[in-house]
């Protein structure tokens, strides 16, 4: 469980590289039906920026823990890409599109942490 949560801790660190905002850790380690043990959440401004905050996270997670995805979806249109690290899913959505799919709602009876922007 140690290296999921280090594995976290840097995937939020390449968002922030990026400037990606409203960033929510989900940790979904407590529920039986869930499909992994974390989500990692934030947005972008545009699909340029959900690009880069994306490339950012493969990058950062890479050079500092040499952890690198599974699989990434989604890069075509930067609407919302997914990078599956196991048991650790990354989503960078466009705003517009994470309001729609409302993610945190589905799992609101998770353990939420937010986290602030940084400016």
């Amino acid at each position: 469980m140690k290296k999921n949560e280090q594995i976290v801790n840097k995937i939020v660190q390449g968002i922030q590289e990026r400037k990606g905002k409203k960033i929510t850790v989900v940790d979904l380690t407590r529920l039986n039906e869930a499909p992994c043990s974390y989500f990692v959440i934030c947005e972008g401004d545009s699909n340029v920026h959900v690009n880069a905050v994306a490339m950012s996270v493969k990058d950062y997670v890479n050079e500092q823990i040499h952890v690198k995805p599974y699989a990434t979806d989604g890069f075509e249109n930067c609407e919302w890409i997914a990078m599956d690290y196991g048991h650790i899913i990354v989503h960078v959505f466009q705003r517009h599109t994470r309001e729609f799919y409302d993610i945190e709602h589905l799992w609101a009876d998770a353990d939420l942490q937010f986290i602030q922007d940084l400016n």
